[in-house]
């Protein structure tokens, strides 16, 4: 399959080529091949090597490094077509959410050596090291610390839920540099790193699989002593906490595309299904009952679509978009469970048969309520940054 034609990244006719290649691509992985990863908890090899030849994972890549050089719509386009057609991109998006950072703040040297390899998919940059068990959602909290040794940082600590770490090369990681107690503010001291992966399991680098009630591919990573090159630092030492920021909002805005896929799905299912259906002689959508639900669902996913396509406009622009990103991310996870809980009601019984594909789905998209940020904290950071209000933890 062709790569993507060449385009504005927000012309219409570029997106709709998009959506066409990703949903005639996803026919090729139906239902049954997504229930068959979910039985095995096994990762989807040949779905993600299918996005890559298209051209599709390499969205981000300015067309100089081999990529497309397109922006946050056209992958929020992607993303949401995989999920609207069934499928599930949590194998995908962190390739292009952790992209950001490199691009933006990462070395010429670094540019050149990885991101030609990461759009021909001979190398995967998967991996987000982050959260750890003690600090959750306090990233400034975190206690995992690199030590400049001459030219080389050691590494020790430990991170959670990083997932795809078993199928990554790369992993974007974010240690202290400088200990919380010795900085005047408690973001500063915080570093980025471009850890190869390949070089670093077995020395100094162990992971460990988290069983979850989804098919996630999720684990712990832990450092122990372990020496990474100097040039691993991705733009200045102690800023990085400012450097994940925008790899945090392009998260939170391509986890909202993948919602807005989710909600099109579950709603699509649960129409088809209300429309087949007849019970005392009549289709279930016949009755308000049934109806209401789907159409409230579809007025809820309608309105999340504009708060997420506004934030990728933003995000493009290079305008602030924290408030946007947020907001977006916390609207369409809620329309998307909105619209697995009444997906799973219409079909009643039905609704919990693998076969039907609703219960994974329901499972798939409860996840968004938690990650990567609580529904909670999102309102806590309008209440505090966008309101006003006095900071509530």
């Amino acid at each position: 399959m062709s790569s993507p034609p060449a385009a504005t990244a927000t012309d219409p006719q570029l997106l709709q080529a998009l959506r066409d290649t990703v949903r005639a691509l996803c026919r090729d992985f139906p239902g049954s091949y997504w229930r068959g990863l979910d039985r095995e908890k096994a990762y989807p090899t040949d779905f993600v090597q299918a996005m890559t030849r298209a051209g599709l994972l390499g969205v981000l890549i300015p067309e100089e490094y081999g990529g497309s050089g397109l922006g946050l719509t056209a992958a929020a386009t992607i993303l949401e077509e995989v999920h609207a057609n069934g499928g599930n991109a949590a194998a995908l998006h962190a390739q292009m959410y952790t992209m950001g950072t490199v691009l933006r703040h990462g070395s010429a040297q670094q540019k050149q050596t990885w991101l030609p390899a990461v759009a021909d998919g001979s190398i995967r940059l998967q991996a987000f090291g982050v959260t750890e068990p003690t600090a959750g959602t306090d990233t400034t909290s975190i206690s995992t610390f690199a030590r400049r040794e001459g030219d080389t940082y050691v590494v020790n600590g430990q991170k959670v839920w990083t997932s795809r770490a078993e199928h990554s090369d790369l992993m974007v990681l974010l240690a202290r540099t400088t200990p919380k107690d010795q900085v005047q503010k408690k973001s500063d001291g915080l570093s980025v790193f471009l850890v190869d992966m390949r070089a670093a399991k077995g020395n100094g680098l162990t992971i460990k699989p988290i069983a979850t009630m989804l098919n996630h591919a999720t684990t712990e990573v832990f450092f122990d002593n372990l020496v990474i090159p100097a040039d691993s630092l991705i733009g200045e030492e102690g800023k990085g906490f400012k450097y994940i920021l925008d790899g945090m909002n392009a998260e939170r805005i391509l986890i909202a595309a993948e919602c807005l896929g989710d909600s099109a799905w579950l709603i699509g299912k649960a129409r088809d299904y209300a429309n087949e259906r007849r019970v005392f002689n009549r289709p279930i959508g016949q009755n308000q009952g049934v109806q209401f639900p789907i159409a409230r669902a579809y007025a809820q996913g309608h309105a999340a679509r504009l708060t997420v396509y506004d934030a990728c406009a933003r995000y493009e622009a290079g305008l602030p978009c924290g408030e946007h990103a947020n907001i977006a991310k916390m609207l369409a996870s809620e329309a998307s469970w909105a619209a697995a809980d009444m997906c799973l009601q219409t079909h009643g019984g039905f609704g919990f048969a693998e076969e039907y594909d609703v219960e994974r789905k329901f499972r798939e998209t409860r996840l968004y309520q938690v990650a990567p940020i609580s529904t909670n904290m999102i309102l806590a950071y309008v209440g505090e940054h966008v309101l006003g209000l006095p900071r509530s933890y």
